[in-house]
């Protein structure tokens, strides 16, 4: 309906554009016969009227060639030009650039339309700029560290006369930095493949409630050896259907962030209870906590809350994390107070 009626207004204005030359030239037409009334009306007499008439004519068109020319520079070619001119510098790089406006009486609202997507375009490829320059660092940082690790001792490995004891500790410690690297790259391959859609769930019907001893139990060497106490309320029999390898490794993670961050003589607890459509886990611990600031970008790519790297990991693992509860179509939240614990929260649903 809007379009419509634009559509009627700009067809008054060149009917009323129209009528108007006609009318001028017609009574121009119409005077010249009238002021040569007087005197015998001749072929002569009616051609010098038709020469004036044109001349007039010509005259008319001329300024609204030239009116219609101011018209289109700034309605059309100024717009047109403004676009062209911040294409080429984000062609060069600069993804800051942004048009604009047009003044609604100054051009279409069509170039509007053409200025406001090209603005988000603008914006969405400064983020993703970022975000690659972003990873690129991080990235770089976070094998730094390892092959400094892996270089010091190999170069320790080297020592004339080394006991074999030292010889097996530097050992170890270059192979650790060799896991850690691989770790990385495994966790960066396999976040590239969920975030470009390249990894399809394969779902079944599993027993949940197995599926979380399972993985908890894997950590049995951990929570002995620091002292942690595990406190469990995991429901029998809970049933879903969903990817296990996927949901495996999101547990996987929930449970080494808590035993990692959880000081000697702490407790991790672990429950499950189930609703006619979800399933919700919660993994707790008493750890260190996050700041409100941390638990913004908790689960944003190579984030990480301990800035000093004092706790090993690389900000992959929550990241992996959230986009497997997305592709699950679940929901994970997470509460936390500084000094006294984290606690997250999964639902899923069950079919």
């Amino acid at each position: 309906m809007k379009r419509f009626w634009k559509s009627i207004n700009q067809f008054l204005v060149f009917f009323l554009l129209v009528a108007f030359v006609i009318t001028c030239c017609t009574m121009l037409f119409v005077t010249t016969l009238s002021a040569t009334s007087h005197i015998e009306l001749t072929a002569e007499n009616l051609n010098l009227a038709a020469k004036v008439t044109f001349a007039n004519v010509v005259l008319l068109s001329f300024i609204f060639y030239i009116f219609d020319a101011v018209r289109r520079k700034l309605t059309v070619e100024r717009p047109v030009n403004r676009i062209l001119e911040a294409a080429e510098k984000i062609m060069k790089g600069d993804f800051s650039v942004r048009i604009q406006k047009q003044s609604k009486f100054a051009t279409d609202d069509k170039f509007n339309e053409i200025i406001d997507c090209f603005n988000k375009l603008a914006e969405e490829l400064a983020s993703v700029e970022t975000l690659r320059t972003d990873f690129i660092a991080n990235v770089s940082h976070e094998m730094k560290t390892p092959l400094a690790v892996m270089q010091n001792y190999g170069t320790l490995l080297q020592t004339p006369n080394l006991s074999e004891e030292k010889r097996i500790e530097y050992a170890k410690g270059v192979t650790d930095g060799a896991h850690r690297m691989a770790n990385m790259m495994t966790n960066i391959l396999k976040l590239n493949r969920l975030e470009n859609q390249q990894i399809y769930p394969q779902t079944r019907e599993y027993d949940l409630s197995e599926q979380l001893c399972e993985c908890l139990l894997q950590y049995e060497n951990v929570w002995e050896k620091s002292n942690i106490a595990i406190d469990t309320d995991i429901a029998d029999n809970v049933m879903i259907t969903a990817d296990t390898e996927l949901l495996s490794l999101v547990w996987n993670n929930l449970f080494s962030n808590a035993f990692k961050f959880t000081e000697p003589g702490g407790t991790v607890s672990v429950t499950l209870t189930a609703t006619a459509h979800h399933a919700i886990i919660t993994v707790s611990d008493t750890g260190c906590g996050i700041s409100p600031e941390v638990g913004r970008h908790i689960f944003d790519k190579f984030y990480q809350g301990d800035t000093s790297h004092s706790v090993q990991g690389n900000g992959l693992g929550l990241a992996l994390v959230k986009r497997v509860i997305d592709i699950m179509h679940g929901e994970i939240g997470v509460e936390s107070t500084v000094g006294k614990g984290t606690t997250f929260t999964v639902r899923i649903r069950r079919n």
